[in-house]
């Protein structure tokens, strides 16, 4: 998933830094709603995967931006 959202919308090249901070800001909106939920309550499965996919998306990011550094 993460391929997908460092290459789709930055094809033409134009649109890098903005779908980059898109992509940041998405990330850091859904990070603060589900630390204020899980903070309540413990025991809620979904915000817990949700949790793992947004860590996961953020991982592949990085992974790619060192595969394009190197």
């Amino acid at each position: 998933m993460s391929t997908v959202f460092s290459t789709i919308p930055s094809q033409t090249g134009d649109w890098a830094i903005i779908a980059g901070s898109i992509i940041v800001a998405i990330n850091e909106i859904t990070s603060k709603n589900i630390y204020k939920y899980l903070r309540r309550n413990h025991k809620f499965l979904r915000l817990y995967v949700l949790n793992y996919i947004r860590i996961g998306i953020i991982y592949g990011l990085f992974v790619d931006a060192f595969k394009l550094g190197s």
